[in-house]
């Protein structure tokens, strides 16, 4: 069968995007149907013999379950527009990308799916709520502000094995190599741990040492981060089941939450430019009431995928 396909792309992090509305196969079942999309995730996503992409993500109406929960900034009785599956390039499904949900919303208003410029998105880690902002001139989405939660430091729930209830500058072992790390979910599990230069770090010999390590039962993200100065901070990601990935918006996020909540930085007037070798995200607000992150997505191009 052929599958419609969209590619965009938020700071290099890119992602296939597929109207699971409109262009999904009848006979395909886009709630139940896993090792379809798994399937297709891992056959789409391959650099050299599909089209190439850190993932799939599919566009679907909101599921009749979609609803608030703690970790959401929604307007009073506010309810989901859309859903988002995301399936990493190994086939396993993410709870949540940051960078795709920019996308994602990109997608819903230039397909004319929506004419909301604040889009509410159900995804597997909540409803997101998304605003995008338009390009001068084409009316197209350029950029778009993403409310990205209530970071979420309890071991248990990133999830994370640890005899501590949080993992706030612990100390680790990964291939005979010692770390200072913090741990955070971001709607997924996320590891920060700072390093001098990280142009010139093994992110492919370490980063899936620590993914992998038995403390993380569902595998971790890993933020190999340098601080510039007190705005700034370069980031290299490791991506659970996609490896290394140009940008991710939830790694961002969590840089950000870990300073904040070590003392690290004050941002209370300023946003933490986060650079990536995609691009710059830009990442604000506080532990309590939740993290705003602002960024790119841009269009690359689409087609059919003989699946």
């Amino acid at each position: 069968m052929k599958i419609k396909f969209t590619k965009l792309h938020g700071a290099g992090n890119d992602y296939l995007y597929i109207d699971g509305i409109n262009d999904i196969p009848s006979c395909i079942n886009a709630d139940s149907d896993n090792n379809f999309f798994k399937e297709l995730a891992v056959k789409i996503s391959d650099r050299h013999f599909g089209v190439g992409s850190d993932g799939i993500i599919i566009i679907l109406p909101p599921s009749s379950a979609g609803k608030s929960s703690n970790s959401l900034k929604l307007a009073s009785g506010a309810k989901p527009d859309f859903r988002m599956r995301m399936f990493n390039a190994d086939g396993s499904e993410g709870e949540m990308c940051g960078n795709g949900i920019r996308c994602f919303a990109k997608y819903v208003y230039d397909k004319h799916l929506t004419d909301k410029k604040i889009i509410n998105i159900e995804t597997l880690a909540g409803i997101k709520t998304v605003e995008v902002y338009l390009s001068e001139g084409t009316g197209t989405v350029k950029e778009a502000k993403v409310f990205m939660g209530i970071p979420e430091f309890e071991s248990g729930k990133i999830p994370a094995i640890f005899q501590k209830k949080e993992i706030i500058d612990e100390k680790i072992t990964a291939a005979n190599k010692g770390f200072t790390v913090s741990c955070v979910s971001m709607g997924n599990p996320h590891c920060v741990t700072f390093v001098e230069d990280v142009k010139n770090f093994d992110v492919h010999y370490y980063g899936p040492v620590i993914e992998n390590d038995p403390m993380f039962p569902k595998r971790i993200n890993i933020e190999f981060t340098q601080r510039l100065d007190d705005g700034n901070v370069l980031i290299r990601t490791w991506e659970r089941g996609s490896g290394e990935t140009l940008a991710c918006g939830t790694g961002a996020c969590a840089v950000y939450s870990v300073l904040k909540k070590t003392g690290k930085i004050d941002m209370d007037k300023k946003d933490l430019r986060v650079n990536l070798y995609g691009g710059t995200l830009k990442i604000s607000g506080d532990l309590n009431n939740g993290i705003y992150m602002v960024g790119p997505a841009e269009e690359v191009f689409g087609g059919y995928f003989n699946f």
